[in-house]
């Protein structure tokens, strides 16, 4: 099983990322993919960068064929992630600008990032999961 996903919202997230952290041993990479909330009306994204983005990096990580986890932090609805006293947005570990926001998780720590215009370029997926 070499891609597994578990999503967080920002009411689940601290729980989630504990355990997120604790199983972070067991993986070749850990990532933290921050998103845009899908639209209740919709079901789609309000954001057209994750819409191009998440593919992309699915795509990447399934086949990569190391363990790989990845976990899926939902930012919120638009008026939520607008806010610029958003939880990750002034999160010291995180401070998140945008979304999609691709973070490589080593050691308790950021070790690198593709931000919302870059997330979906392949080569700096592949560079990102390599740099660890």
């Amino acid at each position: 099983m070499p891609l597994k996903m578990v999503d967080a919202t920002l009411s689940t997230f601290n729980s989630v990322f504990e355990k997120f952290k604790s199983e972070a041993p067991n993986n070749k990479s850990n990532l933290i993919l921050f998103l845009a909330d899908n639209e209740p009306s919709t079901n789609l994204s309000w954001c057209p960068d994750c819409v191009r983005a998440e593919p992309v990096i699915y795509k990447k990580l399934e086949s990569s064929g190391d363990d790989v986890a990845l976990l899926r932090a939902y930012v919120g609805d638009r008026p939520t992630w607008r806010n610029p006293h958003h939880p990750w947005r002034v999160d010291s570990n995180f401070k998140l600008k945008g979304v999609p926001t691709l973070i490589l998780w080593e050691n308790g720590e950021v070790k690198g990032r593709l931000e919302d215009h870059e997330a979906h370029v392949e080569r700096k997926i592949d560079a990102l999961i390599a740099s660890k």
